[in-house]
């Protein structure tokens, strides 16, 4: 076995459209994709790994490691299609997930109805005990209580229990207690603790996420356990690993404990690898942007580090209103998720609006242009019929396109209705979606005190380099990245994520009271949980750590993160943390509040392994003008009408290339178009750049 073969490395991400495999052989980069096969998600996933072993002339053998990302957690929560799951609580709480927040997402509409648990009140059972907020026992745990439930548990067919008991946070004992009565009579019963999956202030919070997490397990148990058989089975014998939510890789036995960490794995790596490209390419301030084919995912990046977040919701069920799903609090890289892919579903409304998703056609039966039963217009046959696709390119040539179909689908459900052209049906679906991303990213910068302004645009994900040039347009953004591979970015930002943990702990402290010698009992105790997580899966590899302090005013109802210094705390840093919460509010808000006690209630500490110096990307020696393979008309949104542009090959690009819009730069799994009023270049690690051009 050859150097560069002993180090391949293959990263799988299954959207809700296309399983994307990139395989990683030295400095070869060999990637494709394949339709996801919605009933048997592994299927797919095997079919693509097969043809890109023969694609890069390697074998099972031969591979390094597998790290797999999955949408399959998010689409059980959000088809309610999880294991059948009781939730044990303290005797007079049953009723906490249904009160939940006490608050209307929209106060206007009578008729609004709030997202039902997922857990239903005769599953949800009570056990006799009491703890206090600082974890001390008020009322001891009543054991026959506990044991009153087993003969529940078979009754009702219960697969899965989550225990999430008051104040668990401080104490875990009772739950600890509580799930040993019920191994030791059910050996076989899914047992998830939320003082493990989220030790957290919040009771709500902390019991919505025991309950999902409990209610995927089962299911992603065994598919994970099916999917690492089926690669043995091929000749695989390297570590299979899953990428998490908080843009760190962690085992199978992490995952398969705490599967809802990987809810937001797919988004989570085309993130860490547009963080990557802005330390490559010397950019402080990135917006990434990452389209594929059921939704767009948008996130602020600043100095190469994405934004992170505790807490976010799955599920939304109204509008995409916050507040409408179901609230989880785990790591996260925190970003704006959009109905708005290839496969979203477009349609003219009461009020004759063209309206984009956030429905999609996914993968069975897909837009109407993959004539596999589908007839509703979407993004990917407006795409197709504005000539931003070429149908005998499409996917690398794997999925067999009909313009005819989509022709007929646009006009007959967009044009018609508004008596609009064929070329304007589809823009105006192209316009609206592309008005919806931008739209979205205004608010989520608005949102976290963030300027767009000086950001560069990173476009990856099959459908992202078709739209890119028409939302820079609209954010005023002046360039944009499109990196090698940009069709499958999700999985190749898997290759490019570390292997990490993040433990959270609430603890409450006022600064006024500080303690630091708590608190560094309490950050010894958590740096040793995370580092033996992440030795399990990188060994003695070097790792580096980072603490964070979830902190507000007292009175005030929620926190903002704030760094933490990693060394030993002495009573002196009560200052420092002061100032540093002053620095971090005064971001956020613009001033400080004088004369108000600050407290924390939650800490968390990362430990991860050390990425890779990036290679910075120095400009290149500029070539002659590149030459075209081709010609093809596409509409132009600036002018209305359709323009000739030169098709170029992007293989054939070599850095220092430069070419003028409009063009289209096409390659196996995604088209870059370059519009009129941008210029394109190839930099020193082969990424396609445009800027916009000045007059």
């Amino acid at each position: 076995m050859s150097t560069s073969a002993a180090k391949a490395r293959i990263a799988v991400d299954i959207g809700g459209t296309f399983t994307d495999v990139a395989i990683e052989v030295g400095d070869r980069l060999i990637t494709t994709k394949v339709l996801t096969t919605t009933r048997a998600p592994e299927a797919g996933v095997i079919e693509a790994i097969d043809l890109a072993l023969a694609d890069a002339r390697v074998t099972p053998a031969d591979i390094g490691l597998v790290i797999h990302g999955t949408t399959l957690a998010t689409n059980a929560l959000i088809e309610r299609k999880g294991a059948k799951t009781a939730l044990i609580v303290t005797e007079g709480l049953r009723d906490s997930v249904d009160m939940a927040q006490e608050n209307r997402f929209e106060q206007y509409d009578i008729y609004m109805a709030k997202p039902p648990p997922l857990v239903p009140r005769y599953l949800r059972w009570p056990v006799k005990e009491r703890l206090n907020a600082k974890g001390e026992v008020l009322v001891p745990l009543d054991e026959a209580s506990v044991e009153a439930l087993i003969s529940q548990i078979g009754k009702h067919g219960v697969e899965s229990v989550a225990i999430g008991l008051i104040h668990a946070y401080a104490n875990p004992a009772h739950e600890r207690r509580v799930a040993d009565i019920l191994r030791a009579a059910l050996p076989d019963l899914w047992i998830t603790l939320a003082s493990e999956v989220c030790p957290e202030i919040r009771e709500y919070e902390r019991q919505s996420t025991a309950s999902a997490n409990a209610y995927i397990q089962p299911l992603m148990a065994k598919y994970l356990a099916h999917l690492d058989q089926r690669l043995r089975a091929m000749g695989f014998t390297c570590p299979l690993y899953m990428m998490m939510s908080g843009g760190g890789i962690t085992t199978l036995e992490t995952a398969i404990a705490n599967p809802i960490r990987l809810v937001e794995s797919g988004p989570a790596g085309g993130a860490i690898l547009a963080s990557r490209i802005a330390l490559e390419c010397a950019l402080p301030q990135v917006l990434s942007y990452d389209m594929g084919g059921t939704t767009a995912k948008i996130c602020l990046i600043d100095h190469g580090k994405p934004q992170s977040s505790r807490s976010f919701e799955v599920a939304r069920i109204y509008r995409f209103l916050k507040g409408s799903g179901l609230p989880l609090r785990v790591p996260v890289i925190e970003m704006v998720e959009i109905g708005a892919g290839g496969g979203s579903i477009a349609h003219v409304d009461a009020l004759k609006r063209i309206t984009v998703g956030p429905e999609s056609a996914g993968s069975e039966p897909g837009p109407a242009c993959y004539d596999r039963g589908g007839g509703a217009p979407t993004v990917t046959d407006a795409d197709l019929v504005m000539g931003r696709i070429d149908p005998a390119t499409f996917a690398g040539g794997r999925v067999d396109l009909a313009p005819d179909r989509a022709a007929t689908a646009i006009l007959e459900r967009v044009g018609t209705p508004l008596g609009l052209d064929l070329p304007l049906a589809a823009f105006g679906v192209a316009e609206m979606v592309d008005e919806n991303m931008a739209n979205a990213a205004r608010v989520h910068a608005i949102e976290r005190g963030k300027d767009l302004t000086g950001r560069a645009l990173v476009a990856f994900g099959g459908a992202a380099p078709l739209h890119a040039t028409r939302l820079a347009d609209k954010l005023g953004i002046d360039r944009i990245v499109v990196p090698t591979g940009a069709g499958v970015g999700s999985a190749i930002g898997f290759l490019r994520a570390p292997i990490a943990y993040e433990v959270v702990r609430s603890r409450h402290m006022r600064l006024s009271r500080f303690d630091g010698e708590l608190l560094n009992a309490l950050m010894a105790e958590m740096q040793s949980e995370a580092t033996l997580v992440v030795r399990r899966g990188a060994g003695e590899a070097p790792t580096r750590e980072s603490r964070h302090a979830f902190m507000r005013y007292v009175g005030q109802g929620h926190e903002i993160i704030v760094d933490l210094p990693i060394r030993r705390i002495g009573p002196e840093d009560r200052h420092l943390l002061q100032n540093l919460f002053d620095a971090a509010y005064t971001q956020l808000y613009g001033r400080t509040v004088p004369g108000l006690d600050v407290e924390v209630l939650s800490w968390t500490l990362t430990v991860e392994t050390m990425p890779a110096p990036p290679v910075e990307a120095a400009d290149p020696p500029r070539r002659p003008a590149a030459k075209p393979s081709g010609q093809r008309r596409f509409f132009d949104p600036a002018s209305a009408k359709f323009v000739e542009a030169p098709v170029y090959w992007r293989p054939d690009l070599l850095p220092g290339a430069r070419l003028a819009g409009p063009a289209i730069v096409a390659e196996d799994q995604t088209t870059t178009i370059v519009s009129p009023g941008f210029d394109a270049w190839i930099n020193a690690l082969g990424y396609l750049v445009l800027d916009r051009r000045r007059s």
